[in-house]
């Protein structure tokens, strides 16, 4: 026996330091990301590769920065759990023969441009705007709806509207300093002379 060499087969941590790298749709942003992997194999880890620690951190580097360039940036931010999976699949059946296996590759963080900051915050500000106008919108649709269906009620009876419109002038009246000028209607009148005439005359 020439030496011998200790392998430990427990799992190991390793911080993949930041990577700045494109994303498919030109955005240039910076990514890190956790590896956690272990020896299964001691002989071929020592046998097919000179050094499996450095070849499987450069490994996974290389494959964290090809990874995302074939994403576009909303599926990093959204996709993360499935773009980890597909990472630790590549990185996995690469340091197969070597005797490593990994176990968990994370992505712990995405750091964007400011300037792409910005535009995010304007694309959600502007979604948020067109959510509240057809909010507005629907509400002004069913009123409408609402006072067509009144309309068309007291078109069947004159004497409804009349008294919605009393309602209206009781409402208005709330308040003491308001000068309220009051239209009655020639029918209004008319019946109040004919109810002031029956009763002189009774």
């Amino acid at each position: 026996m020439e030496r011998q060499q200790t392998i430990d087969m427990r799992t190991k941590t390793v911080d993949l330091e930041q990577q700045e790298t494109i994303t498919k749709d030109s955005v240039t942003i910076k990514v890190n990301a956790v590896l956690w992997f272990r020896v299964v194999d001691p002989a071929a880890a020592i046998i097919k590769v000179a050094n499996f620690n450095q070849a499987v951190y450069q490994l996974s580097v290389t494959a964290l920065r090809n990874i995302i360039g074939q994403h576009q940036l909303d599926e990093v931010l959204k996709e993360r759990q499935q773009i980890n999976a597909t990472l630790q699949g590549l990185v996995d059946a690469a340091t197969e023969p070597w005797g490593v296996k990994i176990e968990m590759v994370e992505i712990k963080d995405v750091e964007i441009p400011e300037s792409m900051q910005r535009a995010m915050a304007r694309e959600a500000e502007a979604i948020r705007e067109k959510r509240a106008r057809i909010i507005k919108a629907e509400a002004e649709l069913e009123a409408s709806i609402k006072l067509t269906q009144g309309a068309r009620q007291m078109e069947e009876s004159p004497i409804a509207l009349e008294l919605r419109r009393l309602q209206m002038l009781s409402e208005i009246g709330i308040d003491n300093n308001t000068t309220t000028i009051v239209m009655v209607p020639s029918e209004f009148t008319q019946a109040a002379k004919s109810l002031t005439q029956l009763a002189g005359k009774s």
